[in-house]
């Protein structure tokens, strides 16, 4: 698992629209990136839509905002249009970004062992440092939380 104080792996994975996004592209700009289980579920759907409502308050204080799961980007993008999510979603269907990130973790359901993800929530900073590693967060709610910690973070960086 990752803590504050590691450097954020370094990833570049597809959005819904296909277009590449990479870690480096944010350097210079505080980022966060979380890590949901699946597109148009209950939890995640909530999750989804809360951040994308919030959306403006992060970009207030230079904050992009970004979705990871192991859909595809064809089903990131019915999910986006169907709940109207404005943040960016990336696909990581090889799961490479995910186990960068620790997220993933074996669970057994009815005997069989299956490699589950772990809602997460990584705050980097403009540096590519980890500022604050959440793991196993509820889906509601957390965005708001998320943004404070934002919020708390730049003032610091301000002082």
């Amino acid at each position: 698992m990752l803590k504050a104080g590691d450097p954020a792996p370094d990833f570049s994975n597809p959005d819904a629209d296909m277009n590449i996004v990479e870690l480096s592209g944010f350097r210079g700009r505080d980022l966060v990136l979380f890590f949901y289980v699946r597109d148009d579920t209950p939890g995640c759907t909530a999750e989804a839509i809360e951040f994308s409502e919030l959306e403006d308050d992060f970009a207030k204080l230079g904050v992009s905002v970004l979705g990871v799961s192991r859909d595809d980007c064809i089903k990131h993008g019915e999910f986006r249009d169907k709940h109207g999510i404005s943040v960016r979603l990336l696909a990581d269907k090889e799961q490479t970004t995910c186990r960068a990130y620790g997220v993933l973790q074996d669970k057994e359901v009815d005997g069989i062992v299956r490699n589950s993800l772990v809602r997460s929530t990584f705050i980097i900073d403009k540096q590519g440092i980890i500022r604050h590693a959440l793991y196993g967060v509820s889906s509601r709610g957390h965005a708001e939380e998320v943004l404070q910690l934002a919020a708390l973070m730049r003032k610091g960086e301000l002082n």
